[in-house]
């Protein structure tokens, strides 16, 4: 059966993606049967590497769950410094006014240019030379001010791309009427381009989250990634069996942000649809009564 975009397929057509299908599906099978002979020969699957994580409490309490908080503070600060620093600057690339326009468009382009890691040393740095911040404090200070500077600068070309990608009749239509430039935007833009920038926001949050572990791999911030080793060592260098308990946390913590995410979409969407008004029955009859004394007046008139 033929469709617009994709001819149906023919016998060979057929056969062939059988036999890549089958051989795909093998290799993965080997694949997946190696990493695990290499693992059960090594030990990292004996119940003794498994246990912490699963008879007791002292492996969440005393590593993953203080990582955990340090990765959601850090995570959550970024994303509300973020979000409205992005719009920010979004917004001020579209000004009319060139001394809004170009500083706004060289700091994304600068701070989007460089790697977050980069970003995180040298706010480790700037923090330890320049300010009387705690020594304890300077990790989690520096992973939050490379996130937001990172995506911050990211966010904003979301949103600029976000709202030209409108129509530009709604921008006119708006101008028609007598809405300022500013009324344009909070009243007519950005409410119709915020459900289509959604799914590249929550992306771009979704890396936010995930970036955190720069901070406990270099800058020995106390997260999940920097619970790993100390949690490995103690219990007897389980080390893949730490790895794959934090990231089957990262896992959960990303899926839950993209679910929200999504029903929050769902419901924007569904907000715009039912816009109409609902009238009563007494609505509809005084409506009928104004329409009938209207054409009778019109013909007395007439």
């Amino acid at each position: 059966m033929s469709s617009v975009l994709y001819d149906a397929q023919g016998p060979r057509a057929k056969r062939r993606n059988v036999v890549f299908t089958s051989l795909f599906l093998i290799a993965l099978a080997a694949v997946v049967w190696w990493v695990y002979k290499n693992l059960s020969d090594k030990g990292q699957l004996d119940w003794e590497k498994w246990k912490p994580f699963f008879s007791s409490s002292e492996a969440w309490t005393t590593y993953i769950l203080p990582g955990l908080k340090n990765t959601v503070i850090a995570a959550a600060l970024s994303m509300v410094i973020a979000l409205p620093l992005g719009a920010v600057l979004g917004i001020s690339r579209m000004s009319d006014h060139a001394w809004v326009r170009v500083p706004a468009g060289v700091i994304v382009e600068f701070f989007r240019a460089i790697p977050v890691l980069i970003l995180m040393i040298f706010g480790l740095a700037l923090y330890s030379e320049y300010t009387n911040v705690s020594s304890d404090d300077r990790p989690l200070y520096a992973v939050i001010t490379g996130l937001v500077l990172y995506n911050a600068s990211v966010l904003a070309e979301i949103v600029r791309a976000g709202i030209l990608a409108l129509p530009k009749g709604q921008t006119e239509a708006a101008h028609a009427i007598g809405l300022r430039k500013t009324q344009t935007m909070t009243s007519i833009l950005l409410p119709q381009a915020v459900t289509a920038m959604l799914p590249a926001i929550v992306s771009q949050l979704v890396v936010i989250v995930k970036d955190t572990a720069l901070g406990g791999a270099v800058l020995t911030f106390p997260d999940l990634i920097a619970a790993v080793s100390p949690m490995s060592s103690y219990y007897g260098a389980n080390t893949i069996a730490s790895f794959t308990i934090v990231a089957l946390i990262f896992i959960a913590i990303n899926f839950a942000l993209t679910s929200f995410a999504s029903w929050l979409e769902r419901r924007l969407r569904r907000s715009k649809k039912s816009t109409g008004a609902v009238l009563g029955a007494d609505d509809v009859d005084d409506l009928n009564a104004a329409e009938v004394g209207g054409s009778y007046g019109t013909g007395a008139e007439r």
